[in-house]
């Protein structure tokens, strides 16, 4: 098995080449366990130098909203009112629990990203 440390994205590229030709691979075989160590170094590579940044809640709903055809109007019938929905979207008012739980059970946002920190307004923050 000849493999090497990730230290620069033209590593990055050439391993990810090396995973693609051996996707494919049977478990249990050198080949399964080359792609197991390739992809662990990947992935560590990729957190060092390419974070994903965590979701915002707002920029999610925005997203599902776009991505689902939903409209302001529908996010208001969820937060419970049209002004509620117009606070939250400007960040003058954070998420509640209630909401939280009706955004991921209606359009399926995912609990764990709405529940995610995010900056508020002053106002919303003294309102806490």
């Amino acid at each position: 098995m000849d493999i090497r440390p990730i230290r620069s994205d033209e590593d990055l590229t050439a391993a990810l080449h090396e995973v693609e030709t051996l996707w494919s691979a049977e478990p249990g075989t050198p080949e399964a366990d080359k792609l197991e160590v390739l992809t662990t170094l990947i992935e560590a590579y990729e957190a060092r130098h390419h974070p994903i940044p965590e979701a915002d809640p707002i920029g999610m709903i925005r997203f599902f909203m776009e991505e689902l055809g939903h409209t302001q109007t529908e996010l208001a019938e969820l937060l419970g009112s049209r002004s509620r929905a117009s606070e939250v979207l400007n960040r003058r008012r954070p998420l509640t629990l209630h909401q939280i739980y009706r955004l991921n059970r209606e359009w399926g946002i995912p609990a764990d990203a709405l529940v995610t920190p995010y900056p508020v307004s002053e106002i919303a923050r003294k309102r806490a």
